[in-house]
């Protein structure tokens, strides 16, 4: 477990190191925020409707923004192939990446969409249910993206083909955590969809990081 934990505070420093990848998906996330009121009107009744799904469509892809780079470079300098040689399953250095690309990317993404969901008037009462389904919510966009990202290491034109394998499997945790922020802001019960993220996340921690794991060592052969 030491070398596990050593993965993660090695990503975690180089994610420090090199602050722009994080920066640039949140100032996606909040840029691309801002332009749906340009587009659908300033209306606050309007933007409160259609701030759950903003808020969570931007998030997704914001989150895609680094994955490129979660294996490419360890793969290009060797450091990959240390890493699956060092005795740690490939499976649990895939789910180490997959925890320091939520603590780089998620977590930063959930604290700015407070402020995001504020902006676009979202009802007071779906605040807390929002950024309740966006926790598992953002795990799991890591849990999916570090699986494909470990499919597309090595191949041509992997940063097109990552969005096309990761968008399909999110479309299930984009519908869930906006119907909890709906129900809650129509002052309905929002348990259901939150317990639906939570059984994806409890689905998707050991699946991912095992899919992800006979990706990475294929990919070294």
């Amino acid at each position: 477990m030491n070398a596990f934990w050593s993965i993660i505070g090695r990503d975690l420093r180089l994610s420090v190191r090199h602050g722009a990848d994080t920066l640039a998906a949140l100032m996606f996330f909040v840029i691309a925020s801002a332009l749906f009121p340009l587009a659908v009107g300033p209306a606050p009744e309007t933007l409160a409707r259609l701030a759950p799904g903003i808020v969570w469509v931007c998030a997704l892809l914001a989150a895609l923004l680094p994955l490129d780079r979660l294996f490419g470079a360890d793969f290009e300098d060797g450091t990959l192939d240390q890493l699956l040689l060092s005795g740690l399953p490939a499976a649990l250095v895939a789910l180490a990446k997959a925890i320091s690309h939520w603590f780089s990317t998620g977590l930063p993404l959930l604290v700015v969409a407070v402020p995001v969901s504020l902006m676009l008037n979202l009802d007071n009462d779906a605040l807390p249910v929002l950024i309740a389904g966006l926790l598992p919510g953002t795990a799991l966009l890591s849990l999916f993206g570090t699986a494909g990202a470990a499919l597309v290491i090595g191949a041509r034109r992997g940063g097109v083909l990552l969005p096309l394998l990761v968008l399909p499997l999110t479309a299930p945790v984009v519908i869930f955590g906006v119907a909890a922020a709906d129900a809650a802001s129509q002052g309905m019960s929002f348990e259901a969809p939150l317990l639906f993220l939570a059984a994806l996340f409890a689905g998707a921690l050991p699946l991912c990081p095992l899919a992800a794991g006979a990706a990475l060592r294929a990919a070294v052969e």
